[in-house]
């Protein structure tokens, strides 16, 4: 008989009573090959025939029972099968659905297209919403049976409902298949109303919303069952489903913790070297390192407390003590509140900074030694701050002064000195101060002159400019700050504007003048130095006019790393100029004030310092005339000292040995101060300001030609952080002997901060970031390792951008692709190396959209080799390095011709997000993936390729969900098939993870691959 159709076929079957394999066999001589059971629909003609009744017909059942044994049909068509049958009255038929579904449910697979494992995904979530609605009707025929007083009917059922959706969810790759389908929905829903795909869409997109209805639904209706057991079993089954959209985002905290050196040290270098940073990078970072550590919020608060604190004890005296105070008090509080924004939930950001002062109060002996140095209760002004920004509550305030008032040591009340103010409240007054200044500074000039200049007299006095600094830098104001600075020296050089109309200047206005420029000079010269030129330069504006000041400081002014040519034509300006001011120099008593246009004394005096030099080398002028003309220059005006001496220090570093006596004499001569009683206002506090700056500007050229200068300082060590690397010995040494110091220690002080970071400057970032991963991978304790990773880390912060390019660019590749170096790679150093390298390549990756921090912007960059060219990235094909890493020639053919594969090998989820490759960063972590998917896919294994694991498992770790935008996105989509094939990666939550999943492509990578788990 020649069968028309299926439906045919299986009435056919019935009625001559075929046994299931009989009926197998029989089907396939009907249908010769060329269409798939799933095209004809072959489940659901089965179901439609065997439901027709009012109980299910078990022959064709046992059919449909043979076709899912045998493969015949896909678990997705049966599913969707099921899930259209929705006539729940008839007990019988949904019995036999419900068994049907246990046969699988907890072991749905798919080997088939990437298609077919969406289909499969699809048709899990239209079963979920069948079952939830099967359990809702059961439930409700149950309560009626209930009131009607035949509880027995129903409960059965519910039962076996429950029993089905426990069975369903409990697996955890149905639930990863659900996610996947939840946002198959959602994207499906967004592009919604394309064309003819509407009808469809709106059939799927219901879906997820129609699950949570259904959910509410049977909630309701099960909170009046009073059968526990099956509640409760239901309450489970409905956290499973809440739970499916959130799967990835579960992450333990550290609680077997509480030191976090990480934290720690990236305090302790904010805190030293980038005290003008902005807030917002700062947080960032923190918190990037918060979630890599997965460290609980009052812990990590406390840590960085205790390094405020450590900073307060070990800075030394002068200005490094106010930048830490300014630090501790104005901007970490700041950096609190802006944690405050990024955590949401208000008032638990406030319960947990109280539980850090909680922990905090404890460690008495740090707060009493802070107390001590600072000479004053540290703790009870860091309170006050936290409480005025509404880090703390009035209650928990109160009771945590009342805490550390009890604890604190009686004998330090007593000792604590009445006339010596203490720091904290200093500078905690000195940001009003600043304030009201930058207001006084932006008044017209030329009304006041002498009101201004009594402001700046006041500044200049005790230490009162280093804090006005500090609460400035700590605040974000100081570059407004050196701005109205360098507009009131702009001013001062244009001397018309001084005198009134058609007057000629007075003696006393020509001080004033000579005065402000001084002063402004003085002042802009010592921020420079102390806080970095930066501060100081304007953004760039077209046809501008560049002020004076910043002129003289990018072309004049020595700095370290800097070097000047005396001969450069900034230092020979009009020669008519410098004759008449060799002339004023030489012959006249004092230096003229009336008229005098400062700037162009400045610049012109290196000529005339070498017109004055050239005559007394060769005999023309005698000591005592030298004398003079130095008593001159820095009597008045100290600018005129520093630009000086500026010019010198460029000049002797060009000379020989026995040529440089006289030019070091002069040096001499202009740094110490005049002994005279005609010298003009605020002498005194310009000569300091003056001896500090050319103290800085001498440092250098005094050491290489062992030269000692005694500068009249006030009695503090004005560069506690300069000259401290050892002589004489190698620098590798230097370098692993600190690590060592540091790695024993547990925790990096900021003296050994800025030896490392002069010895980045000095060997060059390949050079130091591969010893230190040497020192790494010769650790074999892994309480060792992993503390080392989190101390490298935070050294690694000096300049993480640059670092990062060299780590993963340069010293995992030689790593990965040399075996003699494999053994280098095993547990533990192996897979610390790998916590590091994920964790650099995180933060530089999360960070590099920003701006380079100022710290990191001053480097030279020699050592970093162009990118571009060293990494070439194609755009369809693998880069040649990766062809040459492949491990044989087979592979090396397949990765290269895209046709032998389904993906060409090197796609990636970045080349969809369209990211710039021309960028070093992404050129190297798209090149590091495809190494590693080289390594998986290569036929040899080893600690390579442990290593690769330990790398993605990190990564996995350390992401947020749905985190688009990562480092992963850079993973070709083929590496996550043969991931799954290692033990430890092959499960549904790692492929979640691992694939970007906002992506039709990701989402359908990651379907074929947990399908096939």
């Amino acid at each position: 008989m020649k069968v028309v159709n299926l439906k045919q076929a299986i009435l056919q079957a019935w009625k001559e009573r075929w046994s299931d394999y009989q009926w197998a066999i029989n089907m396939k001589k009907f249908f010769p090959k060329g269409a798939t059971w799933d095209i004809l629909n072959l489940a659901e003609a089965l179901l439609e025939q065997a439901m027709i009744g009012p109980s299910p017909n078990p022959l064709i059942l046992s059919y449909l029972k043979y076709a899912i044994s045998s493969q015949m049909v896909s678990y997705s068509s049966v599913l969707t099968a099921i899930s259209k049958f929705d006539d729940f009255s008839r007990d019988l038929c949904v019995q036999a659905l419900l068994d049907i579904m246990d046969m699988f449910c907890d072991r749905l697979s798919c080997h088939g297209k990437a298609e077919e494992c969406i289909g499969l995904c699809r048709a899990l979530l239209s079963a979920l919403h069948w079952l939830l609605r099967c359990t809702a009707a059961f439930a409700e025929r149950l309560q009626e049976g209930l009131e009607a007083g035949t509880p027995a009917t129903g409960e059965k059922q519910l039962a076996m409902c429950l029993q089905c959706l426990e069975k369903t969810l409990s697996s955890t790759k149905n639930r990863a298949l659900l996610h996947i389908a939840k946002l198959e929905e959602a994207s499906l829903h967004t592009s919604q109303g394309l064309g003819q795909g509407g009808t469809r869409t709106n059939q799927l997109t219901a879906s997820w919303t129609a699950i949570e209805h259904s959910l509410l639904k049977l909630g309701e209706i099960l909170a009046n069952l009073s059968n526990t057991q099956l509640r409760s079993q239901a309450e489970q089954c409905g956290t499973l489903i809440r739970s499916i959209p959130t799967m990835l985002s579960v992450h333990s905290e550290q609680l077997h913790k509480t030191g976090f050196p990480t934290v720690h040290a990236l305090v302790l270098l904010e805190g030293t070297m980038n005290l003008t940073g902005e807030t917002q990078p700062l947080v960032e970072q923190l918190m990037m390192v918060k979630r890599m550590q997965h460290i609980p919020t009052p812990l990590f608060v406390l840590e960085i407390w205790k390094a405020c604190f450590v900073g307060l004890i070990e800075s030394p005296e002068g200005t490094q003590e106010l930048k830490w105070t300014a630090f501790t008090y104005l901007k970490i509080p700041q950096v609190l509140v802006k944690l405050k924004e990024y955590s949401h939930g208000d008032k638990d950001f406030t319960e947990d900074v109280n539980c850090a002062f909680e922990f905090l109060l404890k460690l008495t002996p740090l707060l009493d030694k802070a107390d001590q140095r600072c000479n004053c209760d540290c703790t009870n002004f860091l309170l006050q701050e936290c409480n005025k920004q509404g880090l703390l509550s009035e209650a928990n305030f109160a009771n945590l002064v009342a805490k550390r008032a009890a604890d604190r040591d009686p004998e330090l009340k007593s000792s604590e000195n009445a006339n010596i103010q203490p720091n904290p409240g200093l500078i905690l007054r000195a940001e009003p101060t600043v304030t009201n200044i930058l207001k006084t500074m932006d008044a017209d000039h030329s009304k006041s002159p002498e009101g201004l200049l009594g402001v700046l007299g006041h500044m200049l006095s005790g230490k009162s400019l280093d804090l006005l600094l500090a609460a400035a830098a700590a605040t974000g104001k100081l570059k407004s700050f050196a701005r109205k600075f360098i507009n009131l020296n702009e001013f001062t050089t244009h001397g018309n504007e001084f005198t009134t109309h058609g007057s000629g200047e007075s003696t006393k206005t020509a001080s004033v003048r000579a005065l402000l420029f001084d002063i402004s000079f003085l002042m802009l010269c010592h921020v420079a130095q102390t806080y970095g030129s930066e501060v100081i330069l304007s953004e760039v504006s077209t046809g501008a006019e560049v002020p004076f000041f910043e002129t003289w400081m990018q072309t004049c002014m020595p700095e370290p790393g800097k070097i000047l040519n005396p001969d450069h034509p900034c230092f020979r300006p009009d020669s008519t100029k410098v004759e008449s001011l060799v002339a004023l120099l030489n012959n006249s008593s004092e230096m003229k004030l009336v008229q005098m246009k400062w700037h162009e004394a400045c610049l012109s005096i290196s000529a005339a310092i070498l017109e004055i030099l050239n005559a007394w080398e060769n005999g023309v002028l005698a000591f005592e005339s030298i004398q003079k003309i130095t008593d001159n220059i820095k009597g008045k005006v100290c600018s005129l000292a520093v630009c000086a001496v500026a010019w010198l220090v460029a000049h002797v570093r060009m000379l020989g040995l026995d040529e440089r006596e006289k030019s070091l004499q002069m040096i001499r001569q202009l740094a110490g101060p005049l002994y005279s009683e005609n010298t003009l206002q605020f002498y005194k506090e310009r000569v300091v300001i003056m001896s500090s700056i050319l103290e800085h500007m001498c440092a250098d050229v005094l050491q290489q030609t062992a030269t000692q200068i005694k500068f009249p300082s006030a009695g503090v060590d004005t560069m506690p952080y300069w000259n401290l690397l050892p002589p004489k010995r190698p620098i590798k040494e230097v370098l692993t002997d600190i690590f060592a110091k540091v790695l024993e220690k547990g925790w990096v002080d900021s003296r050994s901060i800025h030896i490392l970071d002069t010895l980045l400057h000095m060997g060059g970032v390949y050079w130091f970031c591969n010893n230190l991963i040497k020192e790494l991978l010769k650790e074999t304790r892994k309480e060792h390792t992993l503390q080392a990773v989190e101390l490298l880390y935070s050294i690694f912060c000096l300049d993480m951008q640059q670092v990062t390019l060299v780590l993963l660019g340069h010293i995992l590749p030689g790593l990965l692709t040399d075996s003699s170096k494999w053994q280098n790679l095993m547990d533990p150093p192996g897979t610390a190396l790998a916590k590091l390298a994920v964790w650099c390549a995180l933060s530089s990756y999360s960070s590099h959209k920003g701006q380079a921090s100022s710290r990191q912007k001053k480097r030279h960059r020699e050592d970093i080799e162009d990118y571009i060219s060293l990494f070439p990235v194609e755009d369809m094909q693998p880069s040649k390095l990766m062809r040459l890493l492949s491990s044989n020639e087979d592979d090396a053919n397949i990765l290269s011709s895209p046709t032998d594969r389904s993906m060409n090998s090197s796609l990636s989820a970045s080349q969809l997000h369209t990211v710039n490759m021309r960028d070093p960063l992404n050129r190297v972590l798209a090149n590091l993936f495809l190494l590693i998917s080289s390594i998986l896919g290569s036929r040899t294994a080893g600690p390579h390729t442990q290593f690769v694991q330990w790398f993605m498992e990190e990564c996995v770790d350390c992401l947020e969900q749905g985190s688009r935008g990562s480092i992963l996105q850079f993973m070709p989509f083929t590496t996550v098939s043969e991931l799954v094939k290692m033990s430890a990666m092959s499960s549904p939550k790692v492929v979640l993870a691992i694939t970007d999943l906002s992506l039709p492509l990701g989402r359908q990578v990651a379907a074929k691959a947990i399908a096939a788990l």
